[in-house]
C-alpha cells in the first residue's frame, strides 16, 4: 500500500485513545443500567407489587427498544455523523434515566425504560464504529474493545450501587439506583462535542481537508496519515491522488442504497461478512450471558444463598470478574488475535455452563438440603463462565462486527448486527424465568452449553482472523480462495501503487 513503510505498526496514539475512551463513556451508562436493574428488580417487585411476568417484561423491554434504536442509528450516523449520533444517544438516555428515577408507577417506569432503550441502541452501534474508524490497525482491537470494557465497568458500578442504595428505604432506594445515571449522560452530551469527527465519515462526505487534519492527529507520523488517507479515499471511491479540499464522492448520499447492497444484491464477500456479523451477535447472547448478568441474584438464591445483602455482594463479584477479564482481553486482542481468543472463550463457555448446570441440578434434586459443595460449585462456575465470556466472546463481538464491513456499508451493517444482538438479549432476558421453570434452572444452563458448542463450530469455520489488517483490507478476507494471499492486499487496487 502507498507509503505503508511510514506507518509504525507498534506505535500507540494517545489522542486516538482519548477519543475512543470518551466515546465509550456512553457504554458505561448502558452497563450501569443493565447491572443496576438486576438488583433494583428485587425492590421494584416488592414496592410496586408486580408479577414475575412484569419483571421479565421490564428486564427485556429495554432491548426491544434498543433494537429499534440501533437500526435507526445506522442511517442517522451516516446522515449527521458519528460524533453527533453519540450526543443524540446521550440525550435520549438522559430522558429515560430521569423518567425511571421519578417513576411513581409501573407505567412511567416502563416509559423511561423504553426511552433509555432507544438511547442504548444508538450507543451500542456508534461507540465501536467510531472507535474502529479512528484507530490504526495495530491498536484497533484494544480501542474498539473499550466500549465492551466500559459496559462491564458500568455493570460493576450498577452492582455496587445496588449494594449501597439497597440500604435506603424501599421507596427511595431503587429510584436512586436508576435515576443517578442521568448525571453522566448530561456530562457526556457536552463533552463529546470536543471530540473530532470520524475521518472516514468525513471522506464519505467529500470533506477531504477536515479528514486529513484529523488523520494527522490520530496518526503517529505524517507518512502514516498519508497512507491511511490514501486507502480511505480508495475505499470511498475517490481518486487517491485527489488534492481537492472538498469533493463530491460518487454514488454516496448519506447511506442511501446500503440496505440493497447488504440484502438484495450483496457481493459474495459482503454476504459472508453479513453472516459473520449476524452470527457473532446472535451467539453472544444465545450462550446465556444475559441470564447470568441480569438474574445472578436468582441463580445464587437457587444455589442456596438466602440473605439479600449476600446475594447483592455475590453479584458484585460477577461484575468485578467481568471487568477484570475484559481488561485482560483488551490488552491481548492485538497480540494474540481475535480468532484464538474467541475459540478459547467459547470452549470455556461449554465447560463452565455444563458445570453450572450440573451443580444447580444437584441442588434441585435435593430439596430441603443445604449442599455446600454444590453452592460453592455454582458460584465458581458462574464466575468461570463470566471470565471465559469476558476474555473472548464479549469484547470480540463488538470489535469484529465493527471492523469487517466495507466503509460505505459499515454504519448500517453494524446496526443490523446490534439489532440482532438486542433481539437475542431481549429474548433471553424476557424468557429465562419461564424457561427455567419449564426445564429447571440446571436444564436451562445445559441448553446454553449446547448452544455454545454450536457457536464454537460457527466461529471456527466462518470467522477469519482480522488482527493487524487495515479496515480497507479486511473485505478480501471474506472472498473465496484468498486465505493464502491476503497479506498486504488492498480491496480496490485501482492503481499499481495500491498493492
Amino acid at each position: 500500500m502507498a507509503a505503508e513503510s511510514g506507518e509504525n505498526k507498534n506505535s500507540f496514539n494517545r489522542y486516538a485513545c482519548l477519543c475512543a475512551i470518551i466515546a465509550s463513556i456512553i457504554s458505561i451508562i448502558f452497563g450501569y443500567d443493565t447491572g443496576v436493574m438486576s438488583g433494583a428488580m428485587i425492590f421494584i417487585k416488592e414496592d410496586l407489587k408486580i408479577s414475575d411476568v412484569q419483571v421479565e417484561i421490564l428486564a427485556g423491554i429495554l432491548n426491544i427498544c434498543a433494537l429499534v434504536g440501533s437500526l435507526a442509528a445506522g442511517r442517522t450516523s451516516d446522515y449527521i455523523g458519528r460524533r453527533y449520533t453519540i450526543v443524540l444517544a446521550s440525550i435520549i438516555f438522559l430522558i429515560g434515566a430521569v423518567l425511571m428515577g421519578y417513576a411513581p408507577n409501573y407505567a412511567i417506569l416502563m416509559t423511561g425504560r423504553c426511552t433509555a432503550g432507544v438511547g442504548v441502541g444508538f450507543a451500542l452501534m456508534i461507540a465501536p464504529v467510531y472507535s474502529a474508524e479512528i484507530s490504526s490497525p495495530s491498536t484497533r482491537g484494544f480501542l474498539t474493545s473499550l466500549p465492551e470494557l466500559c459496559i462491564s465497568f458500568g455493570i460493576l458500578l450498577g452492582y455496587t450501587s445496588n449494594y449501597l442504595f439497597g440500604k435506603l428505604t424501599l421507596r427511595l432506594g431503587w429510584r436512586m439506583m436508576l435515576g443517578v445515571a442521568a448525571v453522566p449522560s448530561l456530562a457526556l452530551a457536552f463533552g463529546i462535542l470536543k471530540m473530532p469527527e470520524s475521518p472516514r465519515w468525513l471522506v464519505l462526505e467529500g470533506r477531504l481537508k477536515e479528514a486529513k487534519k484529523i488523520l494527522l492527529l490520530i496518526s503517529n507520523s505524517e507518512e502514516e496519515a498519508e497512507s491511511r488517507f490514501h486507502d480511505i479515499k480508495i475505499a470511498a471511491g475517490i481518486d487517491p491522488d485527489c488534492v481537492e479540499e472538498v469533493v463530491k464522492p460518487p454514488n454516496i448520499h448519506h447511506g442511501q442504497g446500503v440496505w440493497k447492497d447488504l440484502f438484495i444484491r450483496p457481493t459474495p464477500a459482503v454476504r459472508r461478512i453479513l453472516i459473520a456479523a449476524i452470527g457473532i451477535h446472535f451467539f453472544e447472547h444465545a450462550t446465556g450471558i444475559e441470564a447470568v448478568v441480569l438474574y445472578s441474584p436468582r441463580i445464587f438464591h437457587k444455589a442456596g444463598v438466602t440473605s439479600k445483602n449476600k446475594l447483592l455482594l455475590a453479584t458484585v463479584g460477577v461484575g468485578l470478574t467481568k471487568t477484570t477479564f475484559i481488561l485482560i482481553a483488551s490488552v491481548f486482542l492485538d497480540k494474540v488475535g481475535r480468532r484464538r481468543l474467541l475459540l478459547t472463550s467459547t470452549a470455556g463457555l461449554v465447560v463452565s455452563l455444563s458445570g453450572l448446570g450440573f451443580a444447580l441440578t444437584m441442588v434441585e434434586l435435593n430439596p430441603g438440603k443445604r449442599l455446600v459443595w454444590a453452592l460453592c460449585l455454582s458460584i465458581i462456575f458462574t464466575y468461570l463462565y463470566v471470565a471465559f465470556f469476558s476474555i473472548g466472546l464479549g469484547p470480540i463481538t463488538w470489535v469484529y462486527s465493527s471492523e469487517i464491513f466495507p466503509l460505505r456499508l459499515r454504519a448500517q451493517g453494524a446496526s443490523i448486527g446490534v439489532a440482532v444482538n438486542r433481539l437475542m438479549n431481549a429474548i433471553v432476558s424476557m424468557s429465562f424465568i419461564s424457561i427455567y421453570k419449564a426445564i429447571t434452572i440446571g436444564g436451562a444452563f445445559f441448553m446454553f452449553a449446547g448452544v455454545s458448542l454450536v457457536a464454537w463450530w460457527f466461529f471456527f469455520f466462518l470467522l477469519p482472523e482480522t488482527k493487524g489488517k487495515s479496515l480497507e483490507e479486511i473485505e478480501i478476507l471474506f472472498t473465496k480462495n484468498t486465505r493464502h494471499e491476503n497479506q498486504g492486499l488492498e480491496i480496490q487496487p485501482t492503481t499499481s501503487n495500491s498493492v
